[in-house]
C-alpha cells in the first residue's frame, strides 16, 4: 500500500507482506473503531470485523484504501489506491518488466491480461494478489 511503510517489499515473501498489509488494516480499523469504518466507507460490518481480526486477504485493493482513508492522519482512499498501483508500476519500470515477464515470476494463475487490468484498475485486486505481485516486483529491483 504505502511506499515507506513497506520498504522492504522485495524481501518478504507475499505472505510476510500480506501479513504486514493487514497489520497496518487492522491498526487503522482500531484507531477509528469498526462503526465508525462501517459509517465511513459503507462497507458490511463482517467485512471490517474481519479486517479487525488480521483477515484481509481477500479484500480488494479499493476497499483497503477505503479503510485506510479514516484514519485522519492517512490521505483520501482515491490518493491511497493510486499510490499502490503507482508502486506496482513504477516497479515494474525500474525492473524492466512487463506483465508477461511478471505472470511467468509469480506462482498464480493470473495471466498477462489479467495482471494488467488489474495493476491500472479496470478489474479488482484483492491484497492477497497485491502482495504476490508487490513482493515479486520489488525483488526484480535489486
Amino acid at each position: 500500500m504505502l511506499r515507506a511503510e513497506f520498504p522492504d517489499a522485495g524481501e518478504q515473501t507475499p505472505e510476510a507482506l500480506l501479513a504486514a498489509y493487514e497489520s497496518v488494516l487492522a491498526d487503522a480499523v482500531a484507531t477509528v473503531g469498526v462503526e465508525s469504518v462501517v459509517e465511513a466507507t459503507g462497507l458490511d460490518e463482517r467485512v471490517v470485523e474481519a479486517v479487525a481480526d488480521g483477515d484481509a486477504a481477500d479484500c480488494s485493493l479499493s476497499d483497503a484504501a477505503a479503510i485506510l482513508s479514516t484514519d485522519p492522519d492517512r490521505p483520501d482512499a482515491d490518493a491511497i489506491e493510486a499510490e499502490a498501483r503507482d508502486i506496482l508500476l513504477m516497479g515494474m519500470t525500474t525492473a524492466v518488466m512487463d506483465v508477461e515477464t511478471l505472470s511467468s515470476g509469480i506462482d498464480t494463475e493470473m495471466e498477462p491480461k489479467e495482471i494488467q487490468q488489474k495493476i491500472e484498475g479496470r478489474y479488482p485486486v484483492t491484497l492477497r494478489e497485491f502482495a504476490v505481485l508487490h513482493s515479486y516486483i520489488e525483488s526484480q529491483q535489486r
